[in-house]
Order: C-alpha cells, then sequence, then structure tokens
C-alpha cells in the first residue's frame, strides 16, 4: 500500500532514448560554418577567384540543419501524440521557450542599445559636442548633428525611410496577425476546430505579406532612395533592425505554417496544446519588436 502511495505521490518524468539529432545538428553547424566563412574568403579574392564553392558548402550544411530540425521536432510530435509526456516535461518546455525569449530580447536590446548610442552619443560628438569641438572644426566643420543622418561626415548623402506608406501598411498588418492569431488561441481552447485552423492560416498569411512588403521596402530604398547598408550609420542601423526582425517574422511564419498543418491534421486538444503556445508566444514577441521599430526607426 505504502508503495502505491509513493507512486501516486511522484509524477512519470519521460525519459527519450538516445537520439543521433545532436551530434547531427552539431555536424550541420560545422559545415554551415566552415562553408559561409571559405565563401567570405573566396568573394573577398583572398582564397580563389570564385565563392561558388563555399557557397555550395554552405548550401550542404544549411540542408543538414534543415534535416535535423524536420526530423527531432518530427519525433518530438510523435512522443506528444502518443502521450509520452507528462505535467513535469509540459513545465520544461515552457521554461525552455520562456529563456529562448529572453534570449532573444536581450538580443533586441543590444541593437536598440546601439541605435541609441549612434543618436544620443556619436552624432552629437561628430558634430562638436563637449570636448570634441576642435575636432569637429578641423575634420568636419560643415557637419551637421541631426538624425535621421542622411548626409555623413565624409559628404555622402541619402534618403531617410518615414513612416508612412509600407511602413504603417506593415505595422497595421502585424497588429491584425495578433489579433487573428489570438481568436485563433481562444478557439483551440473552446474546442471549435474550424475556427482554430482558419484564423492560423489567416496569420501565416498575413506574416507571408509583411515579408513580401518588405521585400518591396528594400527594393525602393535601394533603387530609388540611395538606402543602403553602406549609407553611414543611419543605413547600417536602419538594414540591421529591420532585417534581423525580418528574418525572426520569417522563423515566425514558417512556425505558423506548420501549427496550421497540425491544426489540419487534428493535432493539439484545449488541454494539452503548448508547442500552439509557443508559437503564439514567438509571434507576440516578434509583433512588439516591430512596434518598438516603428517608433524608434521610423517615427522618432
Amino acid at each position: 500500500m505504502s508503495t502505491e502511495t509513493e507512486e501516486q505521490k511522484y509524477e512519470k518524468y519521460y525519459v527519450p532514448e538516445q537520439s543521433p539529432w545532436p551530434i547531427i545538428g552539431a555536424v550541420g553547424l560545422f559545415v554551415l560554418a566552415f562553408g559561409a566563412g571559405h565563401f567570405i574568403q573566396q568573394s573577398s579574392g583572398k582564397v580563389g577567384n570564385d565563392g561558388s564553392f563555399g557557397w555550395l558548402i554552405f548550401l550542404f550544411g544549411l540542408a543538414i540543419m534543415i534535416y535535423m530540425v524536420w526530423s527531432w521536432w518530427r519525433d518530438t510530435i510523435r512522443e506528444s501524440m502518443s502521450g509520452l509526456y507528462s505535467e513535469q516535461m509540459d513545465r520544461s518546455f515552457r521554461q525552455g521557450m520562456l529563456w529562448f525569449i529572453t534570449s532573444e530580447v536581450m538580443f533586441f536590446a543590444a541593437f536598440f542599445g546601439g541605435l541609441f548610442y549612434a543618436r544620443a552619443l556619436v552624432v552629437p560628438w561628430l558634430g562638436g559636442e563637449g570636448a570634441n569641438a576642435m575636432t569637429h572644426a578641423i575634420l568636419w566643420p560643415d557637419f551637421i548633428p541631426q538624425w535621421p543622418l542622411t548626409e555623413t561626415p565624409d559628404g555622402r548623402t541619402t534618403q531617410a525611410m518615414g513612416p508612412m506608406g509600407l511602413p504603417a501598411i506593415n505595422t497595421a498588418i502585424l497588429l491584425t496577425s495578433s489579433w487573428t492569431l489570438t481568436i485563433a488561441h481562444h478557439a483551440l481552447k473552446d474546442g471549435n476546430r474550424a475556427t482554430l485552423l482558419n484564423y492560423t492560416v489567416i496569420t501565416a498569411m498575413l506574416g507571408i505579406i509583411f515579408l513580401g512588403l518588405q521585400v518591396w521596402e528594400y527594393h525602393h530604398a535601394y533603387s530609388e532612395m540611395g538606402l543602403t547598408l553602406g549609407s553611414g550609420i543611419y543605413g547600417s542601423t536602419f538594414f540591421m533592425l529591420t532585417g534581423f526582425h525580418g528574418l525572426h517574422v520569417t522563423i515566425g511564419t514558417i512556425f505558423l505554417i506548420v501549427l496550421s498543418i497540425r491544426c489540419s491534421q487534428g493535432h493539439f486538444k484545449p488541454e494539452n496544446h503548448f508547442a500552439y503556445e509557443a508559437g503564439a508566444w514567438y509571434w507576440h514577441f516578434v509583433d512588439v519588436v516591430w512596434l518598438f521599430l516603428f517608433i524608434f526607426v521610423y517615427i522618432l
């Protein structure tokens, strides 16, 4: 009787079998990094005359990584659908996702910090603020410290990307996508499978539209505005922040597409759907980052 009580007191914790995916992922990352480094060397002319060899190695490493991620998630989904996971495993997944999003917050905080440093400190220093008056007078006497920095100290000029037009439309799209995803999440909790699937698909489509409009915005910046990565500190910070955010939107959109496929196959239950919640957390995080981007990069 005491043995049964002890078994009831402690829930079972699933320990998966040995998996080949960690070592395959390590090999894939090595090949990926090796190919990228070799491609950069070749493209710069330091090794050979053509970067195609390094590019092929990079693509091979990327293929290994995609295969590893696909296979590992496939096994995880099978284990979850088989009812092998306990509540403790669910809590572990939640903690892992929270720490991952925390690391992403720090990632973007570093870039926003770089933007603040350039705007609030570097540009005024170049304009002669504080003890830098003599440096300004000797090196760049005609430099006007302003933001956006559309004219660099060496005389290069560009145009600033305003908030109206495509940026405002993309902001509306992302805000709408958070709303549609929230509807889908509540439908999942209520057991409404049709609404769940429809609004998850709509959210994924909004993500695709956002990415398409951002590509259009980049094309407009390069071809018509002269705003490029080489356009001084303004151009580099603009593309660094919006580009990394676009990468995260791409990952989130892929996440939503996978969730849509799983919803169509009857996955997720009102009482067991952490994978869906993880996708929702990530997407809402991406939306919040865009709001900060829209304010500090496009408006201010």
